[in-house]
């Protein structure tokens, strides 16, 4: 008796829930349909930033894509889609700005914890046009990252998609990241790049005539140079180090399943007399 009593009060409950989550079904933000039947919200903000600002992004269920150039603007395209209204207030994508700090981020909508628990979450696609000289910070995407030139220091965390940055010439810390990575580097500071939590293939782009070290710990894969003027030393356990031109400032990578290719240009006296350079492996 007791359990069919609990039975009919679950089923009770149960209906309760669904009729609740179906009267509140379209309710809240107006939108348009597409053509596909998704329900869409765009979002466009410019703000004028100083030389040097912070950009933050972070928490996003989708794409970011990010444009850099000499201007001093931050344009900001944010397109928002869902299967529903409830299903685009369950989230929001909030700005803060101030001219040296541009936060963009994901966060919880206004919606209820039913709405929220039957609701699936949208899909968040980010446009940004920055000046190249910030300090960029992405954390908690899912989805890739695709990043033209930066001219401050760059941190790359937490990212379920490829990451490909067109160049960088400060500080670079990439971390925890499900998928393949380009980085294009123009320079080496102190202690300037760091990979780690890799899983993918890494493809480092060094700019002619960039000296330095590679010292690689615990990768799955190999390491290898196309075209490039350095030297590869092989050692236990996934270890590498490797030798770029004449040496100096230093690229850590550990923790990488997958392989590690560097290629730099090969000056024109270099091709005129040797041809293509290749790299030189030595077991250790």
């Amino acid at each position: 008796m007791w359990k069919r009593l609990i039975i009919v009060t679950l089923l009770v409950a149960i209906a309760a829930i669904a009729g609740f989550v179906r009267s509140h079904k379209g309710a809240g933000l107006s939108d348009f349909n597409n053509a596909t039947g998704q329900t869409r919200e765009d979002k466009r903000e410019s703000y004028e930033l100083a030389p040097g600002a912070r950009v933050e992004v972070f928490n996003i269920n989708g794409s970011v894509n990010i444009e850099t150039s000499d201007s001093k603007t931050a344009d900001i395209y944010i397109e928002r889609s869902g299967p529903s209204a409830e299903s685009l207030n369950s989230r929001r994508v909030d700005i803060e700005y101030n001219s040296n700090t541009l936060k963009i981020y994901g966060s919880k909508g206004n919606t209820g914890f039913w709405a929220r628990l039957f609701s699936s979450s949208p899909s968040e696609r980010v446009t940004l046009k920055l000046p190249r000289q910030i300090a960029l910070f992405a954390k908690g995407i899912n989805g890739p990252i695709v990043a033209g030139d930066v001219e401050g220091s760059l941190e790359v965390r937490g990212v379920n998609g490829r990451v490909q940055v067109g160049s960088a010439s400060g500080t670079a810390d990439l971390r925890g990241i499900n998928g393949n990575v380009v980085l294009a580097l123009k320079q080496l500071n102190l202690d300037a790049v760091s990979l780690s939590g890799i899983n993918g293939n890494i493809e480092l782009r060094l700019a002619a005539g960039l000296n330095g070290y590679l010292d690689v710990k615990g990768i799955n894969g190999r390491l290898v140079a196309d075209g490039a003027p350095v030297s590869i030393e092989k050692g236990r356990r996934g270890r590498y180090w490797a030798q770029i031109g004449s040496g100096g400032n230093s690229i850590t990578a550990k923790g990488i399943n997958g392989n590690i290719r560097v290629t730099i240009p090969v000056a024109p006296a270099l091709t005129a007399e040797a041809g293509t350079a290749s790299a030189t492996v030595t077991a250790k």
